[in-house]
């Protein structure tokens, strides 16, 4: 945590962003010396475009993103006088009783989130199109998922945006990902493909989901950010940090509902093959790369002006 004299050194909105996260004054030094560029090219580009812009942030499980992607929020508004507005992925999940329809209909895994197949992409699109309209003054609602009970805050929990946005960032661990081949999907990668999806049923669904759904989306979007992984080893110790840190949040109740190590190992198996992927084909294609150790620690940043998503 930041002690009080590092803190009076700081601006309120910086104190505000470290409190949020619980994080001490030197991710100030790092986000200073790596994301500055990253705020200098969105600003750049949406006084070029004269209209709000949209802004893709991907990284796997753990990686840090939800914290980068705030702090590019904050920064670009408190500094820059952008109005931003952060959003995730996650809070696009559809709701725990529509998961089970399309568990019992379709296959027993997509009873868990994460995979495409388990968002709601007309949610997400209609948000999106309400928060980049330039002609409507209406406020805009925005979901958010309670990650502790596995479904959707109810209506009177959603954050409202009653302000007209330069920036839209969404943040997702499959943001860019692209659908695979039949061969190449029939291979299995880890015990959960091999022993729960045998038949490539939910295999088939979520990459024919990638196609109809996900694919489509990825032209709105003016530039692509990435938080690159050395592998997809470091999510787990990644991911439970991130378990552990959320529990830290809750009460004794809400804790004792999340994921031990065992359900842990088993979740994250639902994400390898897309991870994956994305860790080999995205780092090729995107506008801003982030090179990460394993603690997280950004080693190298790269820019190309163009997203590609063919590279």
């Amino acid at each position: 945590m930041t002690s009080s004299h590092g803190l009076a050194r700081i601006p309120k909105w910086q104190h505000a962003f470290l409190e949020r996260h619980r994080l001490s004054t030197d991710y100030l030094e790092t986000a200073l010396q790596w994301f500055t560029p990253v705020t200098r090219s969105l600003v750049k580009l949406q006084r070029k475009a004269n209209r709000p812009i949209l802004v893709a942030l991907n990284g796997c499980q753990g990686s840090g993103k939800t914290t980068v992607s705030d702090y590019l929020c904050a920064a670009l508004t408190e500094e820059q006088g952008m109005n931003t507005v952060a959003l995730s992925l996650d809070d696009f999940y559809l709701t725990h009783s529509e998961r089970r329809a399309l568990a019992a209909s379709i296959h027993p895994l997509l009873a868990t989130r994460g995979v495409p197949g388990t968002h709601d992409m007309s949610l997400l699109r209609l948000t999106l199109d309400q928060l980049l309209d330039t002609h409507s003054h209406k406020p805009v609602a925005v979901p958010r998922f309670d990650k502790a009970t596995d479904d959707r805050r109810p209506l009177s929990d959603w954050d409202l945006i009653d302000t007209p946005v330069q920036c839209v960032l969404l943040e997702g661990w499959c943001l860019g990902a692209k659908p695979e081949s039949g061969d190449t999907l029939a291979e299995p990668v880890n015990d959960l493909e091999r022993d729960e999806d045998s038949r490539v049923v939910w295999r088939d669904y979520y990459n024919a989901f990638l196609a109809s759904h996900f694919l489509p989306l990825y032209p709105l979007f003016d530039q692509w950010i990435m938080l690159r992984a050395p592998s997809f080893d470091c999510v787990f110790n990644w991911r439970r940090e991130q378990e552990r840190k959320l529990a830290a949040s809750l009460s004794p109740e809400k804790a004792r509902s999340l994921m031990d190590d065992d359900a842990l190992r088993k979740f994250i198996h639902h994400y390898e093959r897309i991870t994956n992927n994305c860790l080999d084909d995205l780092p090729h294609a995107v506008n801003h790369l982030f090179n990460l150790d394993e603690q997280r620690r950004i080693t190298a940043y790269s820019y190309r002006t163009s997203y590609n998503p063919k590279a």
